[in-house]
C-alpha cells in the first residue's frame, strides 16, 4: 500500500463509544471509506415511545461514493441492526462471516434495500483489500458465533480493532479467541489499538460457557415440573446446551419469540446448530404436554418489559402463564 504524500488515516467514531449501541466506526484515507458495523441502541426509560435509535448517517451519505465497503465484526443487534436502513442510503459490499450474513439477510428480508446488495462471506484468517484498506479478519470468542476482530492494514500503518470478545479457553466449539494472530500484529507494530469488552474495567473473569451443559442436565434430570430457560435470541450456543440437555432428558421444546425463532432456524441451516426434527414443537402441541417434558427456551433474561419472560410473569403471554 503506497502512502500518498499529506495523507493520514481519519477515524470518526459515529457511535458505540462510552455506551451499549449504536456501533458504527468510518476509516477513512485519501478518497476510500470503509464502514466497520452498523448498530442500532434500544432505548431507555428516559426515551418513552421509540422502538430504537440508529446513528446518524449523514456524513456517510454525503460521501456515498466513496465508501468501499462495510466490515461487520459479529451479529449482535448493536452491530448489524441499522443495517437495513444504511443500505436503502448507499451501496456498497458487506463482508461478514457466515452466521453474520445470515442474519443481516434476515433482516433484510424485513427491511428490503432499494438494490440488492453485494454479500461477501469472510472467514477467520481472510484478507480482504477494500480500497486503500487491507482488512484480515481475526478470529475471536464472544456470546454470539462467528464473531471477528480485524486488522486494518493502511499506508500509514496497522489498526486493530478487536470487536467485541471475550477470553475463553475452552469455549462450547472449541472456537478460542485467537490471540497469537493479535500477538504476531504486536510484534510487527500496530498504530492504533481500538479494543471494547464489556465489564473489561471490573476485577475478576468470566467464567467459561461450557462449564453451563453440566448444571444445565443436573437441573434438567431432577426437576419434575415444566423447565423456562431466558437467553438472548442470538446465543447459539446456550441454546445448542440447552437442546442437548432437553434431548438428553427425552423433554420437548418451544421457542418462545419470533426473533428466537428465526435465529434458531437460520442458525440450523448453516450448520450452526444440530438436533433431532421432533425435538422443537409448535405451541399447540406443547400445551397438550405433561409439564414435565415441557421446556420453553424465551427471551427475557435482562428483565425487557415486553420480552416473552416478562409476559409470563405478568400473566400476559398469549400461551403461557
Amino acid at each position: 500500500m503506497k502512502q500518498v504524500k499529506d495523507q493520514c488515516v481519519k477515524i470518526m467514531p459515529l457511535g458505540g463509544l462510552d455506551a451499549i449501541g449504536k456501533n458504527m466506526t468510518v476509516f477513512e484515507y485519501g478518497e476510500d471509506i470503509i464502514v466497520v458495523d452498523c448498530g442500532i441502541m434500544f432505548p431507555t426509560e428516559e426515551t418513552p415511545g421509540i422502538d430504537f435509535i440508529i446513528p446518524d448517517f449523514s456524513y456517510i451519505v454525503k460521501n456515498r461514493h466513496r465508501i468501499k465497503g462495510i466490515i461487520i465484526t459479529h451479529g449482535h443487534e448493536d452491530h448489524i441492526g441499522a443495517i437495513p436502513f444504511l443500505l436503502k442510503e448507499v451501496s456498497a459490499p458487506v463482508f461478514a462471516m457466515r452466521l453474520t450474513l445470515g442474519l443481516i439477510q434476515s433482516r433484510l428480508e424485513e427491511r428490503p434495500p432499494r438494490q440488492k446488495p453485494t454479500f461477501i462471506e469472510v472467514t477467520s484468517g481472510s484478507k480482504i483489500q477494500v480500497g486503500a484498506f487491507l482488512v484480515e479478519f481475526i478470529r475471536v470468542n464472544h456470546s454470539i458465533i462467528d464473531g471477528a476482530g480485524i486488522a486494518i492494514g493502511t499506508p500509514v500503518g496497522t489498526i486493530i480493532h478487536s470487536g467485541d470478545f471475550k477470553i475463553d479457553y475452552s469455549p462450547v466449539d472449541g472456537m478460542v479467541t485467537d490471540i497469537y494472530k493479535f500477538a504476531e500484529y504486536g510484534e510487527k507494530g500496530v498504530l492504533l489499538l481500538m479494543s471494547d469488552s464489556t465489564n473489561a474495567l471490573r476485577k475478576g473473569y468470566t467464567r467459561s460457557e461450557s462449564i453451563l451443559s453440566e448444571r444445565l442436565f443436573e437441573i434438567f434430570s431432577s426437576v419434575r415440573g415444566r423447565i423456562i430457560v431466558a437467553t438472548f435470541a442470538s446465543n447459539i450456543h446456550r441454546i445448542q446446551q440447552v437442546l442437548d440437555a432437553a434431548q438428553k432428558y427425552n423433554k420437548r421444546v418451544v421457542i418462545s419469540g419470533i426473533t428466537m425463532l428465526k435465529n434458531v432456524e437460520i442458525a440450523r441451516s448453516l450448520g450452526y446448530l444440530e438436533y433431532h426434527d421432533d425435538l422443537i414443537v409448535e405451541v399447540a402441541e406443547a400445551n397438550s404436554l405433561p409439564a414435565k417434558k415441557l421446556v420453553i427456551i424465551c427471551t427475557g433474561s435482562q428483565g425487557e418489559p415486553m420480552s416473552a419472560l416478562s409476559r409470563m410473569a405478568s400473566n400476559t403471554h398469549r400461551h403461557f402463564a
